[in-house]
């Protein structure tokens, strides 16, 4: 069997005030043709369809439209879990439509993890493979999974409660082994050794070990991971992995190659693994130096980049003095070229390096960020902080879910 594990295409996305519609789009016909060329049986998609819980309708209609292609390719089964920036409500509204069509959906976890369960079958009703679809496991979840609420600390209730959810899936899955089919496991979470290339913090708060990757049932022959933009294998284990996200999402993913990842069974036995590399629509660049390398760096850009939507470039400009209306000298500079300046920061060479401190603009941040340099200004000690964050976090995903 061919399956393809993708994740984390958060449709919807702002861009500093700008949508990635046209990209978004450009991937997902993409995608959908590596499907049908590949032959494809089976997809998962691993998490953060959306990137909001109440999406634009584009956003919503590119995602039902890639639906549409699909099944009218051989690619016979669809696997969707929710991730931390989908609303389960609204990822789930469609789900009985929806697999009529072989497409499944699992927005959030069940009570009982055996639910979490996907049996497919081929046109002759006879089981051909399992995935275990395991979603964003939300605090709510990890609550009723931890086996004692008592003295522990909260990060270690929440490494205890993923786990516990992870070992109930597994104990579920354990019969269907006899049936020599695939088996599959879904996570949207990081996982011990994860490298990511933006500031991707645990979302479950602490540090980034939540789970390693040899704590995954071994019934599973396949692990298909969300939440971490690059793709990799984890704890050393090629069966264990991130394929990262399905375009460019910040200007530190700029170095990032975008693949999904196709993977082939032969019966229950994980075969062989391919990383396809994803055309790029849109460039985002990041470029640094004095003025006039800034300069040289974007008339290089201007002519690398024809062939493809304009790129979107974050510019620092490394001084030891002051540069008079520097914001308006880039930006007549670059009035005919086929690029948009979307950040433009100045580091002063001749400051002291304790002093270096890239000034933060509102636009960078994201309101988990405001929330705690709120905090940190009033002086909140470190154990409230860490509570106060994740009730924030609560509020702003019920929030999202709630449009």
């Amino acid at each position: 069997m061919k399956i393809l594990h993708t994740s984390d295409w958060h449709l919807g996305q702002k861009f500093i005030s700008r949508d990635r519609e046209e990209e978004h789009r450009m991937a997902l016909d993409w995608l959908a043709q590596t499907i049908e060329n590949e032959g494809v049986e089976l997809l998962i998609v691993a998490g953060d369809v959306f990137d909001i819980g109440n999406p634009p309708n584009y956003a919503r209609a590119l995602y039902y439209g890639f639906l549409k292609k699909i099944i009218r390719t051989k690619c016979r089964h669809v696997v969707i879990t929710g991730g931390n920036h989908d609303s389960p409500q609204m990822l789930e509204a469609p789900r009985e439509l929806l697999q009529l069509l072989d497409v499944h959906v699992v927005g959030a976890a069940s009570e009982d993890p055996a639910e979490e369960l996907i049996v497919l079958k081929n046109d002759k009703g006879e089981p051909e493979a399992l995935v275990a679809a395991v979603p964003f496991l939300r605090d709510q979840d990890l609550r009723r999974a931890a086996t004692n609420d008592g003295g522990q600390d909260r990060i270690e209730r929440i490494k205890e409660g993923i786990l516990a959810h992870y070992v109930a899936v597994g104990k579920a899955a354990e019969p269907f082994a006899a049936l020599k089919i695939p088996m599959i496991l879904t996570g949207h979470l990081c996982v011990t050794g994860a490298e990511s290339s933006d500031k991707q913090e645990n979302i479950y708060l602490g540090n980034l070990e939540n789970i390693r990757a040899d704590q995954f049932p071994a019934v599973f022959g396949y692990v298909a991971l969300g939440h971490i933009h690059r793709p990799q294998k984890i704890g050393g284990l090629k069966q264990v992995r991130y394929c990262g996200s399905l375009i460019p999402l910040s200007f530190s993913e700029t170095k990032d190659e975008k693949s999904v990842t196709l993977i082939e069974f032969q019966q229950d036995k994980f075969q062989t693994i391919s990383l396809l590399t994803v055309p790029v629509g849109r460039r985002l660049k990041s470029v640094a130096g004095s003025f006039e390398e800034v300069q040289e760096k974007l008339e290089a850009l201007n002519e690398r980049y024809k062939d493809q939507l304009a790129p979107w470039v974050e510019v620092l400009v490394e001084t030891d003095t002051v540069i008079p209306n520097l914001n308006g000298l880039v930006h007549d500079f670059t009035k005919d070229m086929r690029l948009e300046i979307l950040k433009l920061k100045v580091k002063n060479q001749h400051l002291p390096l304790d002093m270096q401190v890239e000034n933060e603009q509102l636009e960078d941040l994201r309101p988990i960020d405001v929330f705690r340099k709120k905090l940190e200004s009033a002086g909140r000690p470190p154990e409230d902080m860490e509570g106060l964050i994740q009730t924030f976090r609560e509020l702003e995903s019920w929030m999202e879910e709630k449009g």
